[in-house]
């Protein structure tokens, strides 16, 4: 993202910077299989990408040390509206960042799990937010973490990232806690390498967990990018949910049937080709096979996508989406193409085209 607007202040012994940054994409989506009675549907879909728009700042305070913070905020641009999956400031930290020490930062964070897969092996990688369709990002546990201290050191081509994400509860320190650890490897070559953890506690059934792992990676060679990825959610009989810090609240939980899986197991992988300097071309499978609480719940799904974004300009560009799902047994389409996605939970199989322009300011 690029920003347009940069405040500097100096003293004797400081230099501090704001920066305002931000996205706005709107689209229209055709999806089949819309509702109940098998319709379709045309729609504004509020953009692929997720609109936003926040500051983010630092300060110089000498020795190779700055202060650093970000919020962010996360809208509807169709009509105007907070998007209501998040909180007003669904990014909203602070922390101090040392040339020698590595990076601590306290507040609602994009958690370890979620910083590895961004960093090394997501899909579409010159997105510049999370894009509607993209099955991973709901491995990640809500991907977002409030209540999270977290610290990350890097050496050479290493970065590891811990984190802890307090529950907060009187009587019952590690109630609604969440433990995080991340391992990125990005050498000087073209070569991306990661591997990560998540542990969530229930709120309120202390002895139940919700477990994520993944591991996965990218090579890039001339204009073409190949990645390929793995991730697993565990999740125990009484596990129910660690609201405030995770994503959704019970109800949201119940209503997504997330609470319905004891283990779910994804695959994916795809390629992209750049094009000139304007043009950027995706396919994209995901494959994920899920163990039910109960025999109902056992499911499957297989998932395609094509993509084809068009830079007008540096700041804005368009492009035009078409995906293809594949449900079986148990699993339900909301799940796995974003919180507001048009998915269907009343078919075997979805088709999504979305056809928009984006801005990065």
């Amino acid at each position: 993202m690029v920003s347009t607007a940069t405040l500097y202040s100096a003293s004797a012994t400081a230099q501090s910077s704001v920066t305002l940054f931000g996205v706005v994409d709107e689209g229209i989506r055709y999806t089949t299989h819309a509702d109940p009675q098998g319709d379709s549907r045309v729609q504004m879909a509020n953009g692929a990408s997720e609109s936003l728009w926040g500051f983010k700042g630092t300060e110089d305070i000498g020795g190779g040390t700055k202060v650093v913070f970000e919020l962010e905020n996360r809208f509807f641009p169709n009509t105007g509206a907070t998007d209501p999956a998040y909180p007003f400031f669904n990014t909203a930290y602070v922390g101090v960042q040392s040339n020698t020490y590595g990076k601590l930062t306290m507040g609602r964070q994009i958690n370890p799990l979620a910083d590895a897969v961004l960093s090394a092996f997501v899909t579409n990688p010159w997105l510049p937010t999370f894009y509607q369709f993209r099955p991973e990002v709901m491995m990640a546990q809500g991907v977002w973490t409030s209540n999270m201290v977290k610290y990350a050191a890097r050496w050479q081509y290493v970065t590891t990232e811990v984190s802890y994400a307090f529950g907060g509860n009187a009587g019952a320190f590690g109630s609604g806690s969440q433990l995080g650890a991340s391992i990125i490897f990005l050498p000087g070559i073209p070569l991306r390498l990661a591997a990560a953890y998540l542990d969530s506690r229930d709120a309120v059934n202390t002895s139940a967990h919700l477990k994520s792992w993944t591991a996965g990676g990218s090579y890039s060679f001339g204009d073409t990018t190949v990645m390929a990825g793995w991730a697993e959610n565990r999740e125990d009989d009484g596990f129910v949910g660690n609201f405030p810090n995770g994503p959704f609240s019970p109800p949201e939980l119940t209503a997504l049937k997330f609470n319905t899986f004891s283990s779910r197991q994804m695959f994916y992988g795809g390629v992209s080709q750049l094009l000139g300097s304007a043009t950027h071309l995706s396919a994209n499978v995901w494959r994920t096979i899920q163990t039910g609480k109960t025999q109902a719940a056992d499911g499957n799904a297989t998932q395609f996508q094509l993509l084809a974004d068009y830079n007008l300009s540096k700041r804005t560009d368009v492009y035009l989406e078409g995906d293809y799902s594949l449900y079986r047994g148990g699993m339900v389409g909301a799940q796995f193409q974003g919180i507001n996605a048009l998915s269907s939970s009343y078919t075997t199989t979805q088709l999504g085209v979305m056809a928009g322009i984006r801005h990065t300011f």
